[in-house]
């Protein structure tokens, strides 16, 4: 089974818009953790998660990829590919997708568990059930490849 999440439709705002007239990169992230936020309760996170747990969830690390302009009203949509899990963490790929049929971005991250209940927020294990929860998801993307843009570095490529 090959099942890829996608988001609602999401506008560009205009205040999104820099003075080069595009999309700001950051609303570029902004769009794909919206979508993220979508498929959270899927997991079984959000702010009641975090209410009755005292645990949620950090991005420890985001890169993006730009691959082609947005604009003021452009209508796009956000996928979400989960790469890969342990206890304590997930790695997600996502691509924002013009409502015309081509990619705008990709982004992948990597995304810690943590308590907060703590002096001090520290990664800790997933309960079982979010881990259930994960399973589940992976299981319904078998068979999915693996995005090309997984896992690129950044840097200057010297000859």
């Amino acid at each position: 089974m090959k099942q890829i999440l996608r988001s609602s439709p999401m506008p560009v705002l205009p205040e999104w818009i820099d003075y080069n007239g595009h999309l700001n990169m950051a609303y570029y992230s902004v769009l794909m953790d919206k979508g993220a936020d979508e498929v959270y309760p899927q997991l079984g996170f959000g702010p009641n998660y975090r209410d009755t747990t005292q645990c949620t969830t950090y991005v420890a690390e985001f890169h993006v990829c730009y691959l082609r302009e947005l604009h003021e009203g452009d209508r796009v949509t956000t996928t979400f590919h989960l790469i890969d899990y342990d206890e304590k963490r997930f790695h997600v790929f996502q691509e924002l997708w013009h409502e015309d049929g081509w990619c705008a971005a990709t982004g992948e991250a990597l995304t810690l568990h943590v308590d907060q209940s703590g002096e001090k927020p520290k990664v800790a294990p997933m309960p079982q059930a979010i881990l259930n929860n994960l399973a589940t998801m992976k299981e319904a993307q078998t068979g999915l490849a693996i995005p090309e843009r997984v896992g690129r570095k950044i840097g200057i490529v010297r000859k």
